[in-house]
């Protein structure tokens, strides 16, 4: 299986030019790793999208296989999954890690847009790779200039790759989402002396492969802890934190296994730096989300249910007057805005789109 094939031709021409589409013309794209749960979020997003044209699917030992045989949502489609992609214009990674850095180099030199949903791309620093994530990464080079794709930090970033030579986005991990989004106002205004991360999220999170802790008759009625004392998306989210302005040590950050298909939910325990006000608090949040898109900040503690199948985020932050504590909560789909709506969000940017395009579905209910 070779994921560049067919993407260097059209890509070439791309170089050196602007990435918004020609009028009348939409974008082509492909999404390798089609079969798995993100990989059928891409699809079922981006076929509704006004300016995209989904021309190639490519999943592992497949070969003309109807989409439908794998996710049966997907059949009025009418796509299959190859084992190879035409010519496209930008491609969606969702693939294991360690294996996007193997095949990106050449996919982007071309000048196609990289979207990658993977972890390969969003660290800065190449010797983090083998500490969270075991391999020492082939193209430490190129880390420097893919841009960490969370829209309401990196907005400028990611439209400037509409005129780059080659555009590398790095999806961010669906925990580091709906965690930093909710903490990015105190991180920006200084608030954050330590913090302590309690985050919840659904099995789709932990992929479609077959795992024996994941069958139903683990998973039900229980709730379980896991990646105790360095969980992997620790460093994309202390990375980001310093970025913002946060504290330049170690959070604790602990994940828990829950019974339900999709969602994430981030409770954030800050101790802060000086003492604030609900006043300066909710200030802060407004001055930061009354302009985005797909933020809200409420003014109840949100549940994933209200954010289901959407790109929407709800935040939500409270000074607790007893302890002096800041708790702040997000809650994200995290196939959506935790994988492939932020993706396509992303997308959006790169390719000088409305952020909005193709993301503007309410959240389902009940």
């Amino acid at each position: 299986m070779n994921a560049s094939a067919g993407l260097e031709a059209t890509a070439s021409a791309a170089v050196g030019t602007d990435r918004r589409p020609e009028a009348g013309r939409r974008i082509r794209v492909g999404i390798v790793g089609a079969t798995g749960y993100v990989g059928a979020e891409l699809i079922r997003l981006l076929s509704r999208h006004p300016a995209v044209e989904i021309v190639g699917l490519q999943g592992r030992d497949r070969h003309g296989e109807p989409i439908a045989a794998t996710h049966a949502h997907l059949s009025g489609t009418g796509l299959a999954v190859d084992s190879e992609l035409p010519d496209v214009d930008a491609v969606f990674l969702a693939l294991p890690h360690g294996t996007a850095a193997t095949i990106v180099p050449e996919i982007a030199a071309g000048g196609t847009a990289v979207i990658d949903l993977g972890p390969d791309f969003r660290l800065r620093a190449a010797s983090d790779y083998p500490r969270w994530y075991g391999f020492d990464h082939p193209r430490a080079d190129l880390l420097a200039s893919a841009v960490y794709g969370l829209p309401e930090l990196h907005r400028a970033e990611l439209r400037a790759l509409r005129h780059a030579p080659h555009a590398i986005v790095g999806n961010p991990g669906c925990y580091p989402t709906a965690t930093l989004l909710a903490i990015a106002p105190l991180a920006r205004a200084g608030l954050i002396d330590d913090v302590v991360i309690d985050a919840k999220s659904g099995v789709s999170g932990a992929g479609r492969d077959a795992k024996a802790d994941l069958m139903f008759g683990e998973v039900n009625e229980s709730v379980k802890a896991y990646g105790i004392g360095g969980h992997r998306h620790v460093a994309e989210i202390e990375q980001e934190l310093i970025g913002l302005g946060g504290p330049a040590k170690p959070l604790d950050f602990l994940p828990h296994l829950i019974p339900m298909t999709r969602g994430i939910l981030s409770a954030a325990h800050i101790r802060p730096t000086r003492s604030t006000s609900k006043a300066e608090l909710d200030d802060l949040f407004a001055g930061a989300y009354d302009d985005e898109p797909f933020v809200t900040v409420v003014t109840a503690a949100p549940a994933t249910k209200h954010v289901l199948g959407s790109n929407d985020v709800r935040v939500f932050v409270h000074l607790d007057e007893r302890t002096g504590r800041i708790i702040a909560i997000g809650v994200i789909d995290n196939l959506v805005k935790g994988a492939a709506g932020q993706a396509i969000q992303a997308f959006n940017l790169v390719h000088g789109l409305p952020e909005t395009s193709g993301l503007e579905q309410l959240p389902l209910a009940p």
